[in-house]
């Protein structure tokens, strides 16, 4: 197999009819470390509307339980593109998405922005980093992909369109980025996790150069100081060059799925769909984790 064979078997295939498949390819063989970095910060775009910063703080899971978190919002999400929404497990991800996101007033517009920034921010990160930027193809697969996952959470006025999707986020951001101290909080201890998968006397460096990766409206909305040219350079100039390096290698001949990341560090011996995530109390205002019995691997 060679380089571009895998996207000339996307291009064969139909993005409104085989996106499943489609962004299966995208994700777990063409793009694995990269889409898993743009989900990142996909993620952590969403701390900036204050009403979603604020939420987060106030269940405390992302920074009481920042890995935890992190872990758990990964294989979810996971689940449904390895094994596909009509499948046991990609039913119960999105009923235990559906059943902590149900627990929180969670307006529909922030819940359609959320969605908007897994089909956006992954499309912006290739442009710049990646070994290729994304077909046409890709983008429509990817598109009907968050569409279908947004009708099974029961989100309402879904964008159709990969442009459609990036006109909400560009408009939602306008209209909703903004200071919360919550939101900072989280921020920082979303920064903390992720120097925190490094050796100690790499925490800084890591820390400098996630903040480096920032826009500047992301930058204003946390209130951090803008980081130096030299750092933005040095960053963003060493992410270009491995995707340089990456289109020199043969192409993937095994699926990477989220689940076998470093990152992912909470479930060494494996783990239940049903039992990841929290299990809030409606109305309580907090996000009890009860403690679980020792989980079973992982099938797959």
């Amino acid at each position: 197999m060679k380089r571009y064979d895998r996207l000339k078997e996307i291009q064969r295939l139909d993005p409104e009819r085989d996106f499943l498949e489609i962004y299966r390819i995208t994700a777990t063989y063409e793009f694995p470390w990269d889409i898993a970095r743009a989900l990142e910060l996909a993620l952590y775009r969403t701390y900036a509307v204050p009403s979603i910063g604020r939420l987060l703080a106030e269940t405390a899971e992302l920074t009481d339980r920042s890995q935890k978190r992190y872990d758990d919002t990964a294989l979810l999400l996971d689940t449904v593109v390895e094994h596909g929404f009509d499948s046991e497990p990609g039913r119960t991800a999105i009923r235990r998405i559906n059943r902590m996101h149900n627990s929180f007033d969670i307006s529909n517009d922030d819940m359609r922005y959320v969605l908007c920034t897994f089909v956006v921010t992954p499309k912006r990160w290739l442009d710049a980093y990646g070994w290729r930027r994304l077909s046409g193809h890709e983008l429509g697969a990817c598109a009907a992909y968050y569409r279908t996952l947004g009708a099974h959470m029961g989100i309402k006025d879904l964008p159709r369109t990969y442009e459609d999707f990036e006109r909400t986020l560009d408009a939602y951001e306008e209209e909703h980025f903004g200071w919360d101290a919550g939101a900072r909080s989280v921020s920082d201890a979303t920064l903390e996790l992720m120097a925190s998968w490094y050796p100690r006397p790499l925490a800084p460096i890591v820390r400098g150069a996630s903040l480096a990766l920032l826009d500047d409206s992301l930058l204003r909305a946390f209130r951090y100081r803008r980081p130096s040219v030299a750092a933005r350079s040095l960053t963003r100039g060493a992410l270009r060059l491995r995707g340089r390096a990456v289109r020199l290698l043969p192409p993937r001949t095994k699926p990477h799925y989220a689940r076998q990341n470093p990152e992912i560090k909470g479930y060494p011996d494996g783990y239940e769909v049903a039992a990841l995530g929290t299990f809030p109390t409606p109305g309580a205002g907090g996000c009890p984790v009860p403690r679980l019995r020792r989980p079973d691997v992982q099938s797959g």
